[in-house]
């Protein structure tokens, strides 16, 4: 009222905004580059295939990390980043020294099994590792020994080698059936795998290659003693105090 001249070019203003098309503003247009600039660095589940048993086949890098996005950063940056993501989750995750991941593979190469003792609150529960590709599959014993090789997998560990001459490192992460493995339990499979085929120790490793290429001098106690000695999955047994001498 006390100017009309000002309300009339404010009133044409808001006019002209009403006709233009939705999401023709500058502000939109901002949004939609910053939202293409700021792709998640992780894309877990994208374009990947479930096998029998709710395992993903043939799980790539890609369908879980932007590879792009992190090829500028450092080995510790991407360290920090994977273990930053997985820690919010239910499951196994690592980062692997490239070094420890060349042994493990040479030696899963030689002997792409092993028996792995996982501790119960009475006695333990033998698992089988078997190794398919860069994969790492594991069953019980009790579901080979009566299912044979339609066992299902209950436990699957995805190495990812494609930064490890870059950046040094390989990733790992996991999928497990949590019917028959809470994720505690399959850290302490995981573990094992570095505890066996990651050693120096002549003597553990020693048991891996009898267990593939003498089978009939392998013995099932040797894999708890060495179990026992490391402090692996003690926290897995109740009532079992740790030593701190």
């Amino acid at each position: 009222r006390s100017n009309p001249d000002v309300f009339e070019s404010r009133m044409e203003k808001r006019n002209e905004v009403k006709q233009q098309p939705v999401g023709c503003s500058s502000q939109g247009e901002f949004i939609r580059c910053m939202e293409e600039k700021a792709r998640p660095i992780f894309a877990e589940g994208l374009g990947t295939k479930t096998s029998k048993g709710g395992f993903t086949k043939d799980k790539t890098l890609d369908s879980i990390l932007n590879v792009d996005m992190v090829k500028e950063k450092s080995a510790e940056e991407i360290k920090e980043i994977w273990n930053r993501y997985f820690s919010a989750k239910d499951t196994v995750y690592a980062v692997i020294p490239a070094e420890k991941f060349d042994l493990i593979w040479k030696r899963a190469q030689k002997c792409p099994s092993f028996l792995y003792a996982l501790p119960r609150k009475e006695g333990y529960e033998f698992f089988v590792g078997q190794w398919s590709g860069t994969e790492l599959h594991f069953t019980s014993l009790i579901n080979i020994q009566t299912q044979g090789e339609t066992a299902p997998s209950q436990l699957v560990l995805y190495h990812f080698p494609e930064l490890q001459k870059e950046k040094g490192i390989v990733l790992m992460t996991a999928e497990m059936d949590s019917k028959f493995l809470a994720v505690p339990e399959a850290q302490c499979l995981a573990n094992q795998v570095q505890l066996f085929y990651a050693t120096d120790r002549s003597e553990t490793y020693e048991l891996v290659e009898t267990f593939n290429h003498r089978s009939s001098e392998f013995k099932y106690m040797s894999v708890i003693a060495e179990l026992e000695q490391s402090g692996l999955g003690r926290e897995l047994k109740p009532g079992q105090a740790s030593d701190k001498s």
